[in-house]
């Protein structure tokens, strides 16, 4: 029965094309506005913060906002590293600068920093080393590169022992870093850089002639809430009480703040795509009221050969359910493909990808969709007495 009121659907819905094709269109608007929407935020949300866990979830960031007279020099740095919940402390301070290799010239990014800043940051070399103790210590000229500074300046990434200029300097090329893949830099276009020992940063630039902004790693991630108060704790000592000398936050807080923001605007977008298939619904309504009206001599003659009220009922709510449905197939085929264009327009900055997720929310919201708006007009079409039917010459 239910085959044959599927058939009988299909025939109906086949026989009025253009007009189907309309009454799906709503449909089709709303899924791909609820799967499209939905799955671009949580693909970029999820992206950045996989960016922010690859930093490091035991990672604190320190930003001196007022030194109160008192700079912070660069070996006070080692008195935080000796709390028992604070792994490693190092230096960091950018600036922009030229670097040239021969005729190759590159605007480049300069990261100031320690030998610490490697295993806090998790940063993977490709050749070579990275900054030692040593380096800082002696102010010595040497630089560590990333993957696109080495190959945008050399043409290749074994540049280890190769000399540079930054900003006129001559420096000492001691290590080329992995490249990163699918990282917010290539968007900020921070790729092409290079670290140096951070009393070389100071020589290099008038800007940078205390610590301002340092990062720190507690001794393991269970301990974060421990090592943030510990460095709470030290700063508030060190800047004499006054919570507005500086700024200090941990990175998970920030992962937190992703899967809250995510679930927020999934949860905004995701209504706002519901009214889009609510409108949808009506429409359905709409169309199928008028194809009641239409076959009101047809469900006469069905009834007058034995048609049961419940079969009637069932034909009509089957081809709503099927309009809403074969709507959202085509909405999901067409959000898979505009998400898949996004991907390629990102250049592979982010990959956005189809949620299963909202696919399955956007099948069982059409579904409910289908049978809400086509309950009345089946219901309608099978309370038609058949004799009233038969004469109607609509």
């Amino acid at each position: 029965m239910i085959l044959q009121s599927v058939k009988m659907a299909l025939e109906a819905i086949g026989s009025n094309k253009i007009r189907s094709f309309l009454t799906m269109l709503g449909i089709i608007i709303g899924v791909i506005a609820l799967v499209v929407l939905v799955s671009l935020v949580s693909s970029a949300t999820t992206t950045i913060t996989d960016e922010v866990a690859s930093l490091g979830t035991n990672l604190l960031y320190v930003s001196v906002l007022d030194d109160k007279g008192s700079p912070l020099r660069l070996e006070e740095l080692d008195t935080f590293a000796e709390h028992d919940e604070i792994a490693s402390v190092a230096p960091f301070a950018q600036f922009a600068a030229t670097a040239k290799n021969g005729y190759t010239e590159k605007n480049c990014t300069i990261y100031g920093t320690s030998a610490a800043f490697e295993g806090i940051r998790g940063l993977k070399l490709e050749h070579g080393r990275f900054l030692r103790t040593v380096d800082v210590d002696s102010s010595s000229y040497v630089a560590v590169l990333t993957h696109d500074a080495a190959t945008d300046l050399f043409g290749r990434t074994d540049a280890v022992g190769e000399k540079l200029s930054l900003n006129g300097r001559r420096f000492l090329v001691i290590g080329v870093l992995e490249e990163e893949k699918n990282n917010m830099s290539a968007m900020l276009g921070g790729s092409v850089a290079a670290y140096v020992p951070y009393t070389v940063a100071m020589r290099m630039s008038d800007a940078i002639s205390n610590v301002t902004t340092f990062y720190a790693s507690a001794t393991n991630t269970t301990t974060m809430e421990y090592a943030e108060e510990a460095m709470h704790a030290m700063l508030l000592r060190r800047f004499r009480q006054d919570e507005d000398a500086f700024f200090l936050f941990n990175q998970s807080a920030v992962m937190d703040a992703m899967d809250t923001i995510n679930d927020i605007l999934s949860y905004v977008l995701g209504s706002i795509a519901a009214i889009s298939l609510l409108v949808g619904g009506i429409g359905i309504m709409n169309i199928m009221l008028v194809s009641v009206t239409e076959r009101t001599k047809e469900i006469g003659i069905r009834k007058a050969i034995g048609a049961s009220r419940g079969s009637i009922m069932m034909q009509f709510l089957i081809e709503a359910l099927v309009i809403s449905l074969v709507g959202c197939v085509i909405g999901i085929v067409a959000s898979w493909l505009l998400i898949e264009l996004a991907t390629a327009l990102a250049d592979g900055v982010i990959v956005f990808r189809l949620s299963p997720g909202v696919v399955g929310v956007a099948v069982a919201f059409s579904s409910a969709i289908g049978l809400l708006f086509g309950l009345y007009p089946a219901n309608k079409a099978a309370k038609k007495h058949p004799i009233e039917a038969l004469r109607y010459e609509g």
